[in-house]
């Protein structure tokens, strides 16, 4: 259940109950795709760095270890040790981005794993069985995640296949809740709006989903080659049309100021590898823009990564140090800038939940929007 706490023009503060607790919106959902953070961090740190939710991943998860042994051993809360709201995603961008050759009709999807090349087949069904499995509390519905750009033509009979999917998802998660067995029988859809950059489209099926009364609302397909503008434009053409009284995801979003600029456009949640992923390679935020830490001018430099921020690293440890375990190679580099990289975006919400609460986001996203993107 969603419940809208305050509003400042489209931007929303609310909370949403999961079968874990509650969770507090606009929030970002800090991405460990195969049951863990890339960057060796496990679920104790992710409390100790605000992390609500934790997103993880139908693919990764059915390839291995496999969902029937997850289950086996109590599902994916107690086998990660996550006590928090987890949500899964379908699988279906993972099949369109990794598996080299598939084959799409109407039952679903054949295609081989990229991990051992075996063939699998997934459709709505076997998709809701294995988030069943894994019993995280928010399921994403199957669905054919469009390249942009795409034809029309193709673009509207995949968006027709994508509605008729989440019909059978929806059936397929009832009865899978219904089970004596169900590892979180208070697993709740999310449905996926799609139809690339066409307007007209992406409100035709947003007005067909919404119409299935599920417990929340995403918005998928973007952030996948289209320009910032281009993005924030088509969600600001579905969100009139999506329910008010259900939490709005942006999928595989994005940048600092992605996020500021999509929760003034109505969304409340979010996630993006981006944080980890870049803070892998040493690129991390700061409340002044983003630093390359490898640079040789932080060779000396004694401050921490962000004089702003008190994460743990930033409380105990320097750029110089940083630095020095990033050219040395040292596993603890990785650990380390992810840790402060998550940190950063979950009290980047926490600000912007405070904002709104302080009838004040609109100041807020005038001095960040802009300058949590900018290099340093």
């Amino acid at each position: 259940m969603y419940r809208l706490l305050k509003q400042e023009g489209r931007a929303r503060r609310g909370e949403f109950e999961t079968p874990h607790g509650t969770v507090q919106t606009p929030v970002f959902m800090n991405v460990g795709t195969q049951g863990a953070i890339k960057g060796a961090l496990s679920a104790c740190d992710l409390k100790n760095i605000g992390c609500q939710v934790e997103l993880s991943n139908t693919y990764h998860l059915h390839v291995r270890p496999g969902d029937g042994l997850i289950k086996e051993l109590g599902g994916l809360h107690k086998f990660m040790n996550w006590d928090g709201p987890i949500l899964t995603d379908s699988g279906g961008f993972q099949i369109f981005s990794l598996a080299q050759l598939r084959k799409i009709k109407e039952e679903g999807v054949s295609f081989n794993s990229h991990v051992d090349g075996r063939h699998i087949f997934m459709g709505p069904e076997e998709s809701m069985q294995i988030q069943s499995n894994l019993g995280s509390d928010i399921a994403m519905a199957f669905d054919e995640c469009i390249k942009i750009p795409s034809p029309r033509d193709y673009v509207e009979k995949s968006c027709a296949r994508t509605y008729r999917w989440l019909q059978r998802c929806k059936t397929a998660l009832a009865e899978c809740n219904s089970r004596e067995d169900a590892v979180n029988p208070g697993q709740m859809l999310f449905g996926i709006n799609q139809g690339a950059v066409f307007h007209d489209i992406r409100i035709d099926h947003m007005k067909k989903i919404a119409e299935l009364d599920l417990p929340g609302y995403a918005i998928g397909g973007l952030a996948v080659g289209e320009s910032h503008q281009e993005m924030y434009d088509t969600i600001e053409a579905v969100e009139e049309y999506m329910p008010k009284d259900k939490p709005r995801y942006l999928m595989g979003v994005g940048t600092p100021g992605n996020i500021i600029e999509s929760v003034a456009r109505g969304v409340d949640f979010f996630d993006c590898v981006m944080p980890a992923r870049n803070g892998r390679h040493g690129h991390l935020f700061t409340w002044k823009g983003i630093i390359n830490i490898k640079n040789e001018k932080y060779a000396k430099d004694l401050l921490p990564i962000d004089p702003d921020c008190d994460c743990p690293v930033c409380r105990s440890y320097s750029r110089a140090y940083l630095r020095h375990l990033f050219k040395a190679e040292e596993m603890l580099a990785m650990r380390f800038a992810v840790m402060h990289n998550l940190y950063f975006y979950n009290k980047l919400m926490e600000r912007i939940r405070l904002s709104l609460e302080q009838d004040s986001f609109d100041s807020f996203r005038r001095e960040y929007s802009e300058i949590l993107d900018k290099r340093i």
